[in-house]
């Protein structure tokens, strides 16, 4: 597998993805649910929640999965390693979250459905998301709908801002967003069978039947699906599926438009370059070595951040009772 030492997520975002951001952000309203977010959120007891209700994965827990996820780690230079678990779920998903302290979180069913080489290519893009700094919006997108349809006129006003255009622009968003995952996915893979494979099985894969499953007939299908925009009615029926016309936004587009989409970049230019090792480099990056970490200094380093939290908790302590005196 490739490595890509000192990439900046801005070599391989989606433009799709940089423009409905931009549009999101310059939106009346954002500005204050951005603020209140900070003030509201807190990060820490969803990471309590997973750390008692879940499977922490490391080179004692589920192993081989650890050393996979280490590995796309280092091949997409992403610093300090994100936690990852595993919840008991039968639903084949995944999902990225955390901005201190940026963890992911896979379910059973992908697991039990899906190849190594699949499960692999599922935590290249959800890291894809960590490096492209996705899950700070993520989170904010969950929390406002959450605060607009649960508490409403009680959160400061927040169920008002949230306008019919303010939320079609966070699912617009989100749905570009994968986009960048995907082709974080594709990087750190090489290959992009196992990537538009792990698409078509949590489409509608099988165990029992996947031998009768094949990819040349779902790219064949992605095809026939783009080819529906011929009439102009396909396309706003599309556009009403995603914003509500079933009754729910969706989050994601339909894994035959990322498969074209993918299939799209896997021919670009970029990507060579890319590949090539010509490619845009953040300064801020850093890289786990795989074959050097051993489960001691896996232990070593986990008590270094727990006191480095403590040393954090405390100094927060001393200021708040400097300042009461």
């Amino acid at each position: 597998m490739p490595t890509y030492t000192g990439i900046s997520s801005e070599a391989f975002k989606h433009p799709l993805d940089r423009q409905a951001e931009e549009a999101l952000r310059s939106l009346p309203g954002f500005d204050f649910i951005a603020r209140k977010f900070v003030e509201f959120f807190v990060e820490r007891p969803q990471l309590i929640y997973l750390m008692g209700n879940t499977i922490q994965v490391g080179p004692r827990q589920y192993s081989t999965i650890y050393h996979m996820f280490r590995e796309c780690v280092r091949d997409l230079d992403i610093y300090p390693e994100p936690t990852l678990f595993v919840e008991q779920n039968p639903q084949a998903n995944s999902y990225a979250l955390g901005q201190e302290h940026p963890y992911i979180v896979i379910n059973t069913g992908i697991l039990d459905l899906l190849s190594e080489a699949e499960i692999r290519a599922v935590l290249a893009h959800e890291l894809g998301h960590i490096k492209c700094g996705h899950t700070i919006l993520i989170q904010m997108a969950i929390w406002a709908m959450s605060a607009a349809s649960v508490i409403g006129e009680l959160t400061l006003g927040i169920g008002n801002l949230l306008s019919q255009g303010l939320i079609y622009a966070f699912y617009e968003w989100r749905r570009k967003a994968e986009l960048s995952a995907d082709r974080a996915a594709l990087l750190v893979m090489d290959d992009l069978n196992p990537v538009m494979t792990s698409m078509m099985k949590v489409s509608g894969g099988s165990l029992k039947y996947a031998n009768e499953c094949s990819l040349q007939e779902f790219i064949r299908q992605s095809e026939d699906y783009q080819a529906l925009d011929a009439d102009g009615f396909n396309q706003i029926y599309k556009f009403l599926i995603y914003n509500g016309g079933r009754g729910v936004f969706l989050s994601h587009p339909f894994a035959v438009e990322r498969v074209h989409y993918l299939r799209q970049w896997a021919e670009s230019e970029e990507y060579r370059q890319i590949k090539r090792g010509n490619y845009q480099r953040s300064p801020a990056s850093g890289a786990v070595n795989v074959e050097a970490e051993t489960a001691q200094r896996g232990e070593v380093d986990t008590l270094r951040r727990q006191i480095e939290e403590l040393q954090r908790e405390i100094d927060r302590m001393r200021r708040s009772d400097s300042g009461n005196i």
